[in-house]
């Protein structure tokens, strides 16, 4: 089990650095793709914290416990100061996909400048899911701004780009072409006024499901979930879905990913019950190298999202 509020190290004994992230589940493993935060905390103009860009990490397991260090798949260009992945940009929310036509792996990032002022999503391509992944290009999905960002496969193995959009105030959602590189055209906008970001996606039960958070910087708030039955919408905003000690400020984190274990095989799935796990992040705004992750079994209650608190992450529970 790995304890919540406490470092998770991987196979090396160092902290995992895997932040904002998500995990893939691919043949008999699975790969927790992140931020590497592993540098100095600075202040950046009057607008929070960060770390100069290292780049993206992945770790690879087959129990969910034990995690490999395979280092940074996508690293920093420090060479080129207009390339999106220079050390002096941002990048964060990175997501990996396979795609089951083309057989790539499609990585999705929330790419910026280091006021925010890009806000746009870049895309980078690999033959492996440990990389190394080529970075491709930045864009605006439907021309808009992209901050916080992830990805959903849906069964027919449409893929979908989740971003917030407007300056946070609206959620875009928007169908990508077949080979996952870029936006269709087909788009939803969902929640207006309502300021979220962190969202993640899952299905479950024939209906889709949103975990979400205010816009609250690195201090934690009240989760946000939701309903629909098409990825487009209509969505229909639910509650906060944590019950428990701090469920008021999401056990102290933030949402960064649902893992849905359904689809596990071999022995991915020995230690894993097929359920949905919520991925948090508890962010160190003194130190983002520090941060620490909460991951929860997610439970679905008629027309509710539920994540009770557990002390630790056990994955037969999941």
């Amino acid at each position: 089990m790995l304890p919540h509020g406490q470092p998770w190290l991987d196979t090396d004994g160092r902290p995992i650095q895997a932040h904002g992230g998500g995990v893939l589940v691919h043949g008999e493993a699975f790969y927790w793709y992140g931020e590497n935060k592993a540098g100095p905390t600075r202040s950046r103009g009057g607008v929070g914290q960060r770390v100069d860009l290292i780049g993206v990490s992945c770790y690879r397991s087959t129990d969910l416990v034990r995690w490999e260090n395979l280092g940074v798949v996508l690293p920093a260009v420090p060479d080129d100061e207009t390339h999106d992945l220079h050390p002096s940009k941002v990048a964060e929310r990175p997501k990996v996909v396979h795609n089951a036509r083309t057989g790539r792996f499609v990585m999705w990032l929330h790419v910026d400048r280091e006021g925010y002022g890009k806000a746009a999503a870049g895309v980078a391509v690999a033959d492996r899911p440990e990389g190394p992944f080529r970075y491709l290009y930045s864009l605006r999905p439907g021309g808009g701004d992209c901050r916080d960002q992830t990805l959903f496969i849906d069964d027919d193995g449409a893929a979908y780009h989740v971003c917030s959009t407007h300056g946070n105030a609206t959620t875009r959602i928007s169908r990508l072409d077949d080979e996952y590189l870029r936006p269709t055209g087909q788009e939803a906008m969902a929640f207006p006024g309502r300021y979220m970001e962190a969202q993640a996606v899952v299905k479950h039960g024939g209906r889709y499901w949103m975990l979400a958070s205010g816009c609250t910087g690195w201090d934690p708030n009240p989760a946000r979930s939701a309903v629909a039955d098409s990825i487009m919408g209509p969505w229909a905003e639910l509650d906060n879905p944590c019950r428990g000690p701090d469920a008021a400020i999401t056990f102290h984190a933030q949402s960064t990913f649902l893992l849905d274990l359904s689809g596990a095989s071999g022995r991915a799935s020995d230690r894993a019950a097929g359920g949905v796990v919520a991925m948090f992040d508890r962010w160190n705004r003194k130190d983002l190298g520090d941060s620490r992750y909460v991951w929860l079994p997610v439970e679905f209650r008629r027309d509710r999202m539920v994540i009770p608190w557990r002390d630790a992450f056990d994955p037969a529970l999941a």
